[in-house]
């Protein structure tokens, strides 16, 4: 039998793999390669659109998502990860999960014979990378040479969005305080993954957006970090995304960002609500690209 393959984060695509996966998700037909299949959801952590996008796409694909969450398996306490893997893979065309640790679905991945997705992780968010990059590609047709620009923590939605830009041939730059941008090896993993020019890596967040072409903000504490709220408030004044910094950026530049918007702090709601802002487009694009993703794993890989 085959190794199956997973996507865990975006660089486990190759360059032409994601512009196939990105060409599957604009593809207008849907074909029934699910029919008579399931895929198993899997969640730690509350959703709104990553549930809806997925189990929408399985079902646009012919087949019946089974949502499930971690309470229901007693996952590493009931049994191991392995086994519950194991399981999953006898019942489900795929596995997804949207987890608080990457190594979980590491786990999965080396246990499961079928496809496991990660739908986040502490350390990755590659669906969401896929629905950003095929809402600028919408707008622009080739990505190549365009430039994105991300303001705040150089978290898992940005170490995605910036590895997948990388590979499309698009320049970075990002704006982080003190602590809170990429590491060596963050910068030495976009260099694997195709990007031609370093980075602009900056503590500004008007340097960082001057002439970009799409601006991309997250929340300043994700889920999981509730503890570092306060802190993270005050290590990231001054890098709200307001009329300002969009001024900066090139005239006719896309604001974006992942959802949900904590508008007056990571965002102006003049920003988020505005004409350049393509959240809801980025947000419906979920669902197109997971479906890609499936069709991309089940049909081609």
């Amino acid at each position: 039998m085959t190794a199956p393959r997973h996507l865990l984060e975006i660089d486990d695509l190759a360059a032409d793999e994601l512009g196939r996966v990105l060409d599957l998700a604009a593809d207008p037909v849907h074909p029934n390669v699910l029919s008579g299949r399931t895929v198993g959801l899997y969640f730690e952590k509350q959703s709104l659109r990553t549930r809806h996008s997925c189990e929408a796409a399985v079902v646009q694909l012919g087949g019946h998502p089974v949502t499930f969450r971690a309470e229901e398996v007693g996952t590493d306490s009931r049994e191991p990860l392995t086994d519950i893997a194991r399981v999953l893979s006898g019942y489900h065309a795929a596995i997804a999960g949207r987890v608080y640790r990457h190594g979980d679905l590491e786990a999965w991945a080396a246990a499961a014979t079928v496809p496991v997705v990660n739908l986040l992780s502490d350390l990755g968010h590659p669906c969401q990378a896929i629905a950003d990059l095929l809402t600028m590609r919408e707008r622009w047709g080739d990505l190549a040479g365009r430039t994105v620009c991300w303001v705040g923590d150089y978290n898992n939605v940005a170490r995605s969005l910036c590895l997948g830009a990388a590979a499309a041939g698009m320049r970075l730059r990002i704006a982080s305080p003190d602590g809170y941008g990429p590491t060596d090896e963050d910068l030495d993993r976009l260099a694997a993954n195709g990007l031609a020019e370093a980075p602009v890596v900056t503590t500004r967040p008007h340097e960082a957006a001057e002439g970009a072409d799409a601006v991309h903000t997250d929340v300043w504490a994700s889920m999981g970090q509730e503890d570092e709220a306060e802190a993270r408030r005050q290590a990231f004044e001054g890098f709200r995304v307001d009329d300002d910094v969009m001024a900066a950026a090139a005239p006719d530049a896309l604001f974006m960002h992942c959802l949900p918007a904590h508008r007056g702090e990571e965002v102006a709601a003049s920003v988020v609500d505005g004409p350049q802002s393509v959240v809801i487009p980025q947000a419906h694009n979920r669902l197109h690209a997971f479906r890609g993703v499936l069709r991309f794993l089940l049909e081609e890989a």
